[in-house]
């Protein structure tokens, strides 16, 4: 299964998947390319230090969403890929782009869906008095998180917990649940 990972940042669960990868455990998944919409993003360089190929498509270049979403569909499409992970990829999709890669295009998001979609979610947990929250590995549809879940991780929330403490735990979280995620949906253990 060839894997191309779309990135904005710091690529954190992009390094986690490099490291399963290297330790040979991603299954029939092979990470073949990352893309980011961020030229200084360091994901890419840890990419580049896995010998992994990237590609920086910068949105800014592009009048709307529509003609980045194509430009972008045409970069993934080179690396003939068979799965679309997103990690950490700062970018609201158009439906053009999701319908392309649908059931091929998945999603990482930091709480247990369905609730808390979108931004915030730590905060918003913690607001609400939540006594866990968590990951949530998804497809993506066109609606905002709220494609098929596939799996989740639940981290339990402290009263002691702020938001950046409860973020550094959903983040561990995320660390182990997404690359077993993509290695079980290559090896066909999650059905697409």
């Amino acid at each position: 299964m060839r894997v191309v990972c779309l990135i904005s940042g710091d690529g954190s669960n992009l390094q986690a998947l490099i490291d399963w990868q290297i330790k040979g455990l991603l299954g029939d998944a092979e990470i073949v390319g990352v893309v980011s919409n961020k030229a200084q993003a360091f994901g890419l360089e840890r990419a580049k230090r896995a010998n992994i190929a990237t590609t920086v498509l910068s949105h800014e270049r592009y009048p709307d969403r529509c003609q980045f979403d194509r430009a972008l569909i045409s970069v993934i499409d080179n690396y003939e890929a068979d799965l679309i992970v997103l990690a950490g990829f700062m970018r609201i999709l158009t439906a053009q782009f999701v319908n392309h890669y649908a059931n091929r295009l998945v999603n990482v998001h930091p709480s247990l869906l369905p609730k808390y979609k979108g931004l915030n979610t730590h905060r918003r947990a913690i607001e609400a008095g939540d006594s866990a929250s968590g990951a949530t590995v998804h497809w993506v549809t066109e609606e905002l998180d709220s494609g098929g879940i596939i799996r989740q991780a639940e981290v339990p929330i402290y009263a002691h917990d702020s938001e950046e403490s409860l973020r550094q735990r959903v983040l561990e979280a995320e660390h182990s649940l997404y690359p077993a995620v993509i290695r079980d949906l290559s090896l066909g253990v999650v059905a697409c």
